[in-house]
């Protein structure tokens, strides 16, 4: 007799099922794994250690099913509070899901208080890293709460406008243990704060006080840090060329350091304090001063471990380049955004000794021809990124030569490069790895050339073509044959596209982020098929396409429940279509509604009192 058959299951482990489940990575994959049988379901659950929560209602379930939890992620979820998380700690017993949670993302969670955040960080007492960043909402009560994370390491409060010292007191005294800590736009905090802060947090290796009121006595303070690596004050109005002076004799370990936009530092206080730290490996001064005096050439002469300069903005010439060539081997990322006296010499000269640069930002380089790029891609094989927007000199010789030397590079920024065409698209066939790819104001750029992009790029995954005029549905349709990854894509003022071209972008699965601002041939048909097959929208700009109607945006109020930026302005939808969009729409934060000629007053009243309770910034100007 015929024996039966030993099911495949059966053969395999549990832990052999979990090693196969971590080789997903992608979330498409796992959710497809999931879906094949409840044994699988088990295993994910075991095995998922990071949860991104869409959607609040969903929580409570979620959390009962992850019970091994590393790391949660609520910043997208935006009706978390209070109320939220006591019904949370009551139904879900806690000492399963919040026992192994060592990273908790409250991001945006203006919702959250006092009482919310204290719950919270009570039941999760293993807590390392925290961020609350941009809840503007916060202050000094919910810094308390946070300082009952004892174990605190990381901790992200950018744009946490009501806390001051007194809150930044709290949480230094009851976290001494933090490592890294961000307070990025915390206007109310001052010298004092940050005096006490280096006080009591001596493990501090990374700190953020950018755009603070803060002035050089701080640093005075900062300077006594003895393992600080990273330290960030861009932006600081009141910082001076003494404070980078304390700097100078502190932070032994001092490895990174970024003054951009701090506009009383000049290039003395920048050397001094180079001066006192040979062993940087990251300077970033954009913005700071006009030009690169002799002192900092001489000083960089002496940082032979150098990985990145940002030096944005400002005046350079041949020398500066000369001398990091010679002695500056290990650098990876230059930064020469809108520098003047940028030239094809100097660039030759930089990379004849730089050949490990990864990025190169050459934006607003108005000099730079083909003669720089052919030396940058003959020399630098393992360039990564280069931003070329604005350089108009640049032709498709230079696309031939990054395609036929860089063939690992991932970002590349044509914005603005009148000279770039079909041809020279097509030249960098060989750039198989390309993700990023900008193209906006390259008016010679037609349907031929994304033919190219499409059979050449097929990891791309964000594309800017704003204002290619000579695109059209051709173009759309190889595009969303080719680039199945592509997550974001601007074709604003694309005017050729039709309802045929948006038909194609709805086979673009993962598309997150559409702009279409500007295109007056899409109507309610194109919409609709566009939103049917892109269920991961999260940005849509639909401005002044004014040929679609209220069977177009009821289609998007149905389909696309993910959205949460939307621009509406100028377009014909009415009243009460616009309520059930808003309804609909639960994890909406941000909707321009500018000119709607088809809403009334009424109608936006009761648009307002449908959403207020969640939205977070509404624009209904009329004019």
């Amino acid at each position: 007799m015929p024996t039966r058959s030993t099911p495949i299951l059966s053969l395999l482990t549990e832990d052999l099922l979990i090693q196969v489940n971590e080789k997903l990575v992608q979330d498409s994959d796992r959710k497809k794994w999931r879906l094949i049988c409840k044994e699988f379901h088990r295993v994910d659950s075991l095995a998922r250690k990071t949860l991104r929560v869409l959607h609040v209602e969903f929580l409570l379930t979620l959390l009962k099913n992850y019970t091994n939890l590393h790391t949660l992620d609520l910043s997208v979820c935006p009706r978390i509070e209070d109320g939220t998380i006591s019904l949370l700690l009551h139904h879900v017993d806690h000492s399963i899901w919040a026992r192994n949670l060592k990273c908790l993302n409250l991001s945006r969670a203006n919702g959250l208080k006092f009482a919310g955040l204290e719950m919270l960080v009570g039941a999760c007492k293993g807590l390392e890293s925290v961020d609350v960043s941009y809840c503007c909402g916060f202050g000094d009560r919910e810094a308390a709460a946070i300082s009952g994370c004892e174990g605190l390491r990381e901790l992200r409060m950018d744009k946490c406008l009501g806390v001051g010292d007194v809150g930044l007191a709290k949480i230094v005294v009851g976290c001494g243990r933090l490592e890294r800590l961000s307070l990025k736009w915390c206007m109310e905090i001052s010298d004092l704060g940050v005096e006490l802060l280096c006080k009591k947090c001596l493990e501090l290796k990374f700190l953020d006080v950018s755009y603070l009121k803060v002035t050089s006595e701080s640093l005075r303070s900062i300077a006594s840090l003895p393992k600080l690596e990273d330290l960030a004050m861009v932006g600081c109005p009141y910082v001076n060329d003494v404070g980078l002076q304390f700097l100078e004799i502190g932070c032994p370990s001092l490895q990174k350091i970024d003054v951009a936009r701090c506009d009383c530092v000049s290039s003395s206080g920048l050397s001094s304090l180079i001066g006192g730290h040979s062993g940087l490996l990251h300077i970033d001064a954009g913005h700071c001063f006009s030009e690169v005096s002799p002192t900092i050439v001489k000083c960089i002469q002496k940082l032979k471990n150098l990985n990145t300069i940002i030096i944005d903005g400002i005046q350079v010439s041949d020398t500066i380049f000369q001398t990091i060539s010679s002695n500056c081997n290990s650098l990876i990322e230059i930064g020469l955004s809108k520098c003047e006296g940028v030239t094809n010499m100097g660039i030759i000269k930089l990379v004849s000794g730089c050949v490990n640069l990864k990025i190169i930002n050459l934006t607003c380089c108005r000099s730079i021809a083909d003669a720089a790029i052919s030396a940058i891609a003959n020399s630098c094989r393992n360039l990564l990124c280069l931003k070329l927007e604005s350089c108009n000199m640049i032709t498709g010789k230079s696309l031939e030569q990054l395609g036929l030397h860089c063939l690992l590079l991932e970002v590349l920024d044509l914005t603005d490069c009148c000279g770039i065409n079909d041809r020279g698209l097509e030249r960098l066939y060989r750039c198989s790895r390309i993700l990023c790819l900008k193209l906006g104001l390259c008016t010679n750029i037609s349907d031929k050339g994304l033919f190219y992009i499409a059979s050449s790029c097929p990891e791309l995954q964000e594309l800017d073509l704003y204002r290619c005029q000579n695109i059209g549905d051709d173009g759309l349709a190889a595009l969303s044959s080719g680039c199945k990854k592509l997550r974001k894509l601007n074709l604003s003022y694309c005017v050729e596209v039709t309802d045929k071209g948006t038909k194609s972008l709805g086979y673009l699965e993962e598309l997150s982020d559409l702009e279409l601002r500007g295109l007056d041939k899409i109507t309610s048909v194109g919409l609709t098929a566009l939103v049917t097959g892109c269920k991961r929208l999260i940005y849509l700009d639909l401005k002044h396409c004014e040929k679609i109607d209220d069977s177009g945006f009821q289609a998007l109020a149905y389909y696309s429940r993910n959205l949460r930026q939307l621009n509406l302005s100028y377009c014909a939808i009415t009243d009460m279509t616009l309520c059930m969009l808003m309804g609909n729409m639960t994890r909406l934060q941000d909707v321009d509604l500018v000119h709607l000629t088809n809403v009334t007053v009424e109608g936006f009243e009761l648009v307002l009192r449908t959403c207020c309770f969640r939205i977070k910034k509404i624009n209904i100007h009329t004019v």
